[in-house]
């Protein structure tokens, strides 16, 4: 057996986290720059500012991210004067803008500290970056030593933030359980391999439970009890789930089949253009249940995205099914089918496209 370390998430709930930012931060240093999307950081800016007004900490700059979870981005961010003066990094906003800030702080040697805008991924506590190429295509993840040392969860922020995401959010996060339960499935798993999957659960139950009202919540700005148990299945539950599935920088029990149909989808300029990570995941864990023919659970995933308007056919992804003749050689070539517990084949996939499409 060998020595490992594994780091678990620290984070902190509600309307007023950012207060915490001088007793938590400062620690690690009294300058920070500011990393994100240009409308995170118009959304969390004043209350940042505020936040350390009266702390040692000072913001030396809000520097916009360069829009893409790019290694090229990363360098560009290295020759930045504002990030080379700082202490640490407050990455601000989503899923691409977090894993840009988190793999810059990792190329640099400084600490991050995560304030996720909006509920969409699990990137505010993960220890990997998902990297793509500047155009938009999937390259690789970049895995991490450790998640960002806190992470400050806004609620306020979160419930004002478009719906879209945390809707889209819904979809990647119940695609956890459903990928790391197959990819699993007959190994003898080691003890955080099985923690991962064990708590994944947590990943679809909540999601099931209170995604609908926290998405009325969310269209109305309101904070109320199923806002904040979906914001916290959304980045905490999966941030945790993935750390303990990728103990080993191999990404075989925190990926599968709906992810694989993802990846395959973005080499399509409209999804990059016009759909969110999850929201096209979630439709790749309704191919995942019926290769898998878990027929009950995909009832269930269904008609729950049927009732939130998650996307149940290639149309909803302005995709024509007379595609499927492209889609599914590139949905095979995606190494997050490698590792299954049976061979995925073109029939497989052919039939389970085929039976979504007319399922009503």
């Amino acid at each position: 057996m060998e020595d490992y370390t594994l780091s678990l998430p620290s984070y902190s709930i509600g309307e007023n986290v950012y207060q915490k930012i001088g007793e938590i931060c400062t620690p690690y240093g009294t300058k920070a720059v500011a990393i994100g999307g240009e409308k995170a950081i118009n959304a969390a800016k004043d209350k940042i500012l505020a936040a350390v007004k009266d702390t040692k900490i000072e913001i030396v700059d809000f520097v916009y991210y360069g829009g893409e979870a790019s290694y090229e981005n990363v360098e560009m961010l290295t020759h930045n004067k504002a990030v080379q003066a700082a202490d640490m990094i407050f990455a601000i906003g989503g899923g691409k803008a977090l894993d840009t800030a988190k793999a810059l702080g990792e190329t640099i040697g400084k600490v991050v500290f995560a304030f996720p805008t909006i509920a969409s991924t699990c990137a505010g506590t993960t220890s990997v970056s998902i990297m793509y190429y500047p155009d938009g295509r999937f390259k690789k993840p970049f895995f991490l030593k450790k998640p960002p040392v806190h992470t400050f969860i806004d609620l306020f922020i979160i419930a004002h933030a478009p719906t879209k995401y945390m809707w889209a959010g819904m979809g990647d996060t119940i695609a956890k359980h459903y990928e790391s339960t197959v990819s699993s499935r007959g190994d003898e798993l080691k003890h955080y391999h099985a923690m991962g999957v064990t708590l994944s659960r947590m990943c679809v139950e909540p999601i099931y439970k209170y995604g609908p009202a926290a998405m009325e919540a969310n269209k109305t700005g309101m904070i109320n009890q199923s806002l904040e148990e979906t914001v916290l299945a959304i980045i905490v539950t999966t941030g945790i789930c993935s750390i303990f599935l990728t103990m080993e920088g191999i990404i075989d029990y925190n990926t599968g089949l709906a992810h694989g149909v993802f990846y395959a989808l973005t080499s399509y300029p409209n999804i990059e253009k016009n759909h969110l990570h999850g929201e096209v995941v979630g439709y790749g864990v309704l191919i995942l249940l019926l290769v898998d023919e878990q027929l009950e659970e995909f009832r269930r995933a269904f008609e729950f995205a049927k009732a939130v308007k998650l996307p149940i056919k290639l149309a909803d992804l302005e995709i024509s099914a007379d595609e499927l003749s492209s889609i599914v050689p590139k949905v095979l070539q995606m190494k997050d089918i490698d590792k299954n517990p049976y061979v995925i084949t073109e029939e497989m996939l052919y039939e389970a496209f085929k039976i979504l499409e007319e399922y009503k």
